[in-house]
């Protein structure tokens, strides 16, 4: 099994996540869900490179500050799996510019869960509000189905 190597980040301000509405690309697989911005790594990057360059790209905004919250082993049923390292920011300079991938938008993080969005991304978004140290969440899918979610090694 392949596994991909990508960042997510969840930039923060004034009570809000910067959230991405995929909306833009075609064969998109997070289509229509909100998600924190991020992608894949390039050849020879760091997760922080890639956290940075994907910040910049997506929204036009130099990050300051961030933290690693967590690592999640996603597995979509026999087929090639994902890493993904999960950030917060919340220091950033710049203006927001045009994502050509979706619909980006501040949103109360209390709002956060009426949005489309994948399952488990509920369950990591709960451990990034409750400041959870660094976290491991294992996450099987079916298609949009969540079949399994392993948090430190137990199932939740």
């Amino acid at each position: 099994m392949k596994r991909n190597l990508t960042t997510i980040c969840y930039i923060e301000k004034e009570g809000c996540y910067l959230m991405l509405h995929r909306v833009k690309k075609e064969h998109d697989i997070n289509r229509d869900k909100w998600i924190g911005v991020g992608g894949h790594f390039e050849a020879q990057e760091s997760p922080e490179d890639c956290l940075l360059r994907e910040v910049r790209e997506e929204t036009g905004l130099i990050l300051n500050a961030w933290k690693l919250r967590g690592v999640i082993s996603f597995i979509y049923g026999g087929n090639d799996g994902e890493y993904m390292f999960v950030y917060t920011a919340d220091s950033f300079t710049g203006t927001l510019t045009d994502c050509d991938e979706g619909e980006l938008e501040w949103v109360e993080k209390a709002k956060v869960y009426e949005l489309p969005l994948w399952e488990g991304d509920r369950i990591f978004l709960r451990l990034l509000e409750t400041e959870r140290p660094f976290f491991s969440l294992k996450l099987l899918y079916e298609g949009d189905k969540l079949l399994e979610a392993v948090l430190d090694g137990r199932k939740l």
